[in-house]
């Protein structure tokens, strides 16, 4: 019961900080960016013909906030709800999101005042929230279902930072121009092949996982991780295609900021929701064989 009530104490917290935080940033977007009448930044109401574009692009970073700091709210409120040993994924659940909300706010200031999407941000918000991805299937299925394989004297975890660190670095370096984008998009490819290889598809065990020794109550939220990580991380360079830096296809910021920002709406919300899933499923089970 202690720990419980401490455990509530701690979310209840975290969540009037975050809120706190939240409404006493001031936004990146001036008085003067504003159009008196519409209440949007001037330049989505000059009439050019990329405003449909531009709109899109302001609304999804608009939502992005919005709905990864609600994501938060709900990660932390349901940490008290399950087994003790799935604390921790609800934790790093909301920490991605509550990170990339803190991120998709000062995107949008930047977006509305300069009309500029920031490669910056984004790789900052990237930098943290993948390798804490990658943390969060380990967490999920428990340690028992890691094996103790290697590869290149990496383990798991090993692997898996080291894929989003490659994927991530190489990526901010082609769309940076730090050096051409298509060797950086093959290069960042090559980082998170490492970490489907180490966590495995919806069809098989991974190297580093042992499908057998995952509890039947967490195996379809593993899978649903794995899809995400398959299909849901493929939206990222359909983006970066479209990036300026990268100087791949006509380059098309708007384009880029949609794409992505419609792939971490889905991939951080939904890789928080299916663990959470699987943790109430697991605890649920717990609570059934202790009766």
């Amino acid at each position: 019961m202690l720990n419980q009530r401490f455990s509530k104490t701690t979310s209840l917290l975290l969540i009037a900080t975050f809120a706190l935080a939240m409404a006493s940033t001031v936004s990146a977007a001036g008085n003067d960016t504003i159009d008196d009448t519409t209440g949007l930044p001037s330049f989505l109401s000059d009439g050019i013909e990329n405003d449909g574009l531009q709109m899109l692009t302001f609304f999804l970073f608009f939502v992005g906030y919005i709905s990864m700091g609600a994501a938060f709210v709900f990660f932390m409120s349901e940490r008290g709800s399950v087994a003790p040993q799935y604390r921790t994924t609800m934790t790093l659940s909301a920490l991605i999101v509550g990170i990339a909300a803190f991120h998709y706010y000062y995107m949008r200031g930047v977006y509305a005042e300069f009309g500029v999407v920031s490669i910056e941000y984004r790789y900052m918000d990237w930098i943290i929230t993948v390798p804490l991805m990658a943390l969060k299937f380990p967490s999920l299925i428990g340690k028992d279902a890691i094996t103790d394989t290697k590869f290149a004297g990496l383990g798991f975890t090993g692997i898996c930072f080291t894929g989003a660190l490659i994927m991530v670095g190489f990526g901010y370096a082609g769309e940076a121009g730090l050096m051409h984008g298509l060797p950086a998009l093959i290069i960042g490819g090559m980082g998170w092949a490492m970490i489907v290889v180490a966590t495995g598809t919806p069809w098989t065990s991974g190297l580093g996982v042992d499908n057998d020794k995952i509890s039947p109550e967490l195996i379809w939220s593993a899978n649903a991780l794995r899809w995400f990580i398959v299909v849901g991380w493929v939206i990222y360079p359909i983006g970066y295609l479209f990036s300026p830096g990268a100087d791949l296809l006509d380059g098309n910021q708007e384009a880029m900021a949609v794409a992505y920002n419609i792939a971490d709406i889905i991939n951080k919300i939904g890789f928080g929701i299916v663990a959470w899933m699987g943790a109430k499923k697991a605890t649920e089970a717990i609570a059934a064989a202790s009766e």
